[in-house]
């Protein structure tokens, strides 16, 4: 699946029309909810034929396109069927228990309710929420109308902190034909640095959150003096939601160029299966280990394997930072030592160059190691 997006220009008044569709998504969402916490044995089928009902009994929910309503439904029963698989699994600590909805900010339509112009600059909305026609600006490389109609499988209006966003998601595969450079690599991904690789190259950390952290604090100070629920309040929150925003965005770009060349120039690449939600628990390294967005990285490392046909093996963490790469033995170090010295073979480096040895071992060993490409289609 391939995701396109653009920035919706519209008129005042379609935006108020995108977040009233936004609020119907969520009162359907929420009503879904109430159903299955009120009746036992309540089934996917039986959500999405709730939507119906709510169609007829309320007036505003029935401006909303059906097909659209029925997605609304699909979150329900995504954040239903996720309770369940924590309760089957036995996952440790809360099971997600299914909450109602308050921050909703997207609607999504299936394929009606929507129409695409020709020039692939203008999509159209024809339910009842009166939204019309929007002029869609983004990259003009990325061609939206290259695409045939029938592959567009879903269109999500998006509200964000600074205006609306269409996606269209098109149903295709998409393939990169990869020149092999005969390297295998093993990555140790950590705070100093943002990853060191078995080859002795060190990507540094750009600690996005911390750079923008006064001014952030600064707004934060500036909202709390504001009076609730005045215009002044707005200004300013909207203000700090932008910076946010800033920050989210450039760690997904810097997390998706990184992943890119790590994978276009590499034949084979080998990480640790950190259990990241575990990891920020300690308090003193929370905002740390957030800012450094090991789990975005991975994501597309992963994604971009597909794409390259290049695998991509996670291996168990254990032991990797502790024991030697020349000699397997295991020496005791502390956070603070950065430096790997064994006392039996007297090899000596960097801790996480000896980490990045020792990932890429047990992954080319398969001792531990579990590859997240194997069986996905490219």
């Amino acid at each position: 699946m391939l995701i396109y997006e653009y920035k919706c220009a519209g008129t005042p008044q379609q935006y108020a029309a995108i977040d009233e569709a936004i609020r119907i998504v969520q009162f359907i969402r929420n009503k879904c909810v109430r159903q299955w916490m009120d009746e036992r044995g309540v089934s996917q089928n039986d959500l999405q034929v709730s939507c119906a009902v709510l169609g007829r009994s309320y007036s505003f929910a029935s401006l909303l396109n059906s097909q659209a309503r029925q997605t609304a439904a699909d979150r329900a029963w995504f954040a239903i069927q996720r309770f369940y698989d924590n309760c089957r699994e036995h996952k440790p600590g809360k099971k997600g228990y299914p909450q109602f909805q308050h921050d909703n900010r997207s609607v999504e339509y299936k394929t009606t309710g929507w129409k695409l112009e020709p020039d692939g600059k203008h999509i159209t909305f024809t339910d009842g929420c009166g939204i019309g026609c929007l002029r869609l600006v983004g990259n003009k490389k990325q061609q939206i109308a290259a695409f045939p109609t029938k592959r567009i499988k879903r269109v999500r209006l998006v509200r964000r902190a600074d205006g609306y966003y269409c996606q269209f998601a098109v149903k295709t595969d998409r393939q990169v034909e990869h020149v092999a450079t005969g390297t295998q690599v093993g990555i140790d991904m950590g705070l100093k640095y943002f990853y060191a690789t078995s080859l002795g190259d060190m990507v540094e950390n750009p600690r996005f959150l911390h750079q923008s952290e006064k001014k952030l604090k600064r707004l934060h100070r500036r909202l709390s003096r504001t009076q609730k629920k005045s215009v002044h309040r707005k200004k300013v929150r909207q203000k700090l939601a932008k910076g946010y925003l800033k920050v989210q965005r450039q760690r997904e770009d810097f997390a998706r160029k990184t992943a890119n060349a790590l994978v276009s120039s590499h034949d084979l690449i080998a990480y640790e299966d950190l259990k990241i939600a575990n990891m920020v628990r300690n308090h003193s390294l929370a905002k740390s280990i957030s800012d450094v967005a090991w789990g975005q990285f991975l994501q597309w490392v992963n994604a971009y394997g597909v794409m390259h046909q290049v695998p991509v093996i996670a291996v168990a963490p254990h032991f990797t930072s502790q024991q030697c790469s020349g000699c397997g033995q295991i020496v005791k170090k502390s956070l603070s030592e950065r430096t790997h010295t064994c006392p039996q073979c007297k090899l000596m480096m960097d801790r996480d160059e000896n980490a990045a040895r020792n990932i890429l071992n047990k992954a080319l060993g398969c001792t531990g190691g579990h590859s997240e490409t194997d069986g996905l289609a490219p």
